[in-house]
C-alpha cells in the first residue's frame, strides 16, 4: 500500500471514529487498523527520509541518488 493510500484510509477511520457511535469491538477494531497504517505512513515516509538523505553532490555540481544498498 502506497503512503497516499495510508492516509486516506487513516482519514477515513478517523472519519468513523469521530462520526456516529461505534460499538467498542468496531472502535477497537478501527484502531487497531489506523495504527498499522500509520506505522506503514511512518516507515515510508523514513525511507524517502533516507533516500533523500543520500542524495550527494558530485564533483561537477550534478546530484546522484545514492544506493541505499551499497
Amino acid at each position: 500500500m502506497s503512503f497516499e493510500e495510508s492516509v486516506r484510509e487513516l482519514e477515513a477511520i478517523v472519519g468513523r471514529l469521530d462520526g456516529d457511535e461505534l460499538p467498542l469491538d468496531e472502535a477497537l477494531r478501527l484502531f487497531e487498523r489506523g495504527v498499522e497504517q500509520l506505522r506503514a505512513a511512518a516507515a515510508e515516509l523514513a525511507r524517502a527520509e533516507a533516500q533523500v538523505k543520500l542524495l550527494a553532490e558530485q564533483a561537477d555540481g550534478t546530484f546522484a541518488l545514492v544506493d541505499l544498498d551499497g
